[in-house]
Order: C-alpha cells, then sequence, then structure tokens
C-alpha cells in the first residue's frame, strides 16, 4: 500500500495540491491519501477537523478509494511532516508552493522548500494553478554524475510504473557541441540499461543557463512533471540551495518531483 502525505492548511493553494493529487491517484486503488493539518491553539481543533471531513468527502467522491487524516497541535511543521512521513512509510509527500492568504505563504509557501532540504521523502511540489491533465511526458533533469549512486531509480521507475509516461532525460551544460564527451556517453549508457524497460530519450543541450533551458524543453515538449535530485545541505550545487531555487519552484507551471539520491 503506498501512502502520500498532503499537508493542509486550507488555503487555496494547498487545497488546489490535496485535489490535484486526488485526481493523479484516483484510478490507483493500492493508494492512501493521508491529509495532514497542524494547528495552532485547542480552539482551532473543531473548525479543522470539520475542513478535513468536506475535503476527505470530497476526495472520496473524486475516485479517490482510501483517504484519511491526522491532525496535530504545535511543534515545528517541517519535523512534524518529516515525522509522519517516517512513521506511515510514506511514498510521496505533496505540498503547494505558495499561498493567497498570509497563513498559506507562512505555513506553505515557506515550508515546502525546507521540506526539501531537510527530508529523505520525495516532495512533489505543486503550482497554485496547476490542474492534472494526465502524466504523458515526465522530464528527469540529470547531471549525468555518478547515475548509479544518483539516480532515484525506485522511485522514478514507480512513477513510470504508474502512469507509463515517455521518460526525458535532460543535461544542460555548454560545453555540449556536435556530440558528447565519452564521459557522458557512458553515464548514458548506464541510465538506458537503468530504464531499458522503458521509453526514455535522451537531450544534451548546449545552453549556460539551466533554468532558461529547462523553461523552454518544458514548453516544446509538452513536459507534465519534472524530477530534479536536490543534494544535502553541505553540496553547494543544489538546485535548491542557490538562488535559482525560487525561479524554479516558484514560477514553475507544472509540478516538480523532487527526489532524493
Amino acid at each position: 500500500m503506498k501512502s502520500v502525505i498532503i499537508p493542509v492548511d486550507f488555503s487555496d493553494t494547498s487545497l488546489n495540491a490535496a485535489r490535484f493529487v486526488a485526481a493523479m491517484l484516483s484510478a490507483h486503488s493500492d493508494t492512501n491519501v493521508v491529509l495532514y493539518h497542524n494547528y495552532e491553539h485547542e480552539s482551532d481543533k473543531d473548525i479543522g477537523t470539520s475542513y478535513l471531513e468536506s475535503l476527505k468527502r470530497e476526495l472520496l467522491e473524486k475516485g479517490d478509494t482510501r483517504v484519511e487524516y491526522i491532525m496535530e497541535m504545535g511543534g515545528n511543521l517541517v519535523e512534524n511532516i518529516d515525522r509522519l512521513a517516517h512513521t506511515t512509510r510514506a511514498t510521496l509527500i505533496a505540498m503547494g508552493i505558495t499561498g493567497r492568504t498570509t497563513m498559506g505563504q507562512a505555513l506553505i509557501g515557506s515550508n515546502t522548500l525546507k521540506l526539501v532540504d531537510n527530508t529523505i521523502y520525495p516532495v512533489l511540489i505543486i503550482p497554485p494553478n496547476a490542474k492534472f491533465e494526465g502524466l504523458k511526458n515526465v522530464a528527469f533533469a540529470s547531471d549525468f554524475s555518478d547515475v548509479m549512486v544518483s539516480t532515484p531509480e525506485t522511485f522514478i521507475t514507480s512513477v513510470l510504473d504508474m502512469f507509463d509516461p515517455t521518460l526525458h532525460i535532460v543535461n544542460v551544460n555548454p560545453e555540449h557541441y556536435v556530440s558528447i564527451t565519452e564521459h557522458y556517453q557512458n553515464e548514458k549508457i548506464k541510465l538506458q540499461k537503468m530504464f531499458s524497460n522503458y521509453k526514455t530519450e535522451f537531450y544534451f543541450i548546449g545552453m549556460n543557463d539551466f533554468f532558461e533551458a529547462m523553461d523552454n524543453f518544458v514548453k516544446d515538449y509538452k513536459i507534465d512533471m519534472l524530477i530534479t535530485i536536490p543534494k544535502h545541505q553541505s553540496n553547494a550545487t543544489s538546485l535548491f540551495k542557490s538562488s535559482h531555487t525560487k525561479r524554479l519552484a516558484y514560477h514553475s507551471h507544472i509540478p516538480i518531483l523532487a527526489a532524493h539520491e
């Protein structure tokens, strides 16, 4: 049984994330959706319960077969979610990236990337206006560095098994010219073997600006989801530690799946 945790604060952003995941998983009866709500005061518990019951009914009506919710008062939101993922053996955590309300901005917008930094569990970052319309094309941004160790093969293949999309494996490097170097060719062969049972395409883009290249690629190839590999905090080259983090996550029109090594 797969378990997906969706933190909700009842902002438009978190509700949209819940609805996106509900639509994405509606055809998969082996998945349990866990709604998580963190509240500050005992007086907030009753209204939180009422909202969660309403959201649970809505998701069940959308086709999800297993929906439950968990409430918790106080504590650090990121630590709470990470602990819950551990105790429930979660397959995935899904969160919105920003909120229209002040509460949404504080609870969801500022904590989504913090969670990416501080959990080993895959995090699906869902833009505020994203609507699930199928998963036909998935892009995987790889640095082609020690791919046998760095690629989250098990998780990526689970996505491929569930939705049967084409996997577009992309590397952006200004040193790419007419042909790729021996290093990239060797790493490509390893990835080809790794995903030999799936539909895969490879792209080596010779551009300086990774984000401009990926923006164009997502549009040109009608990508439905982008998979990235965030590094640990000690790795200064991580996409999720640089000044480009907000540009990548906050301005993306498609979900970003941060799957750790």
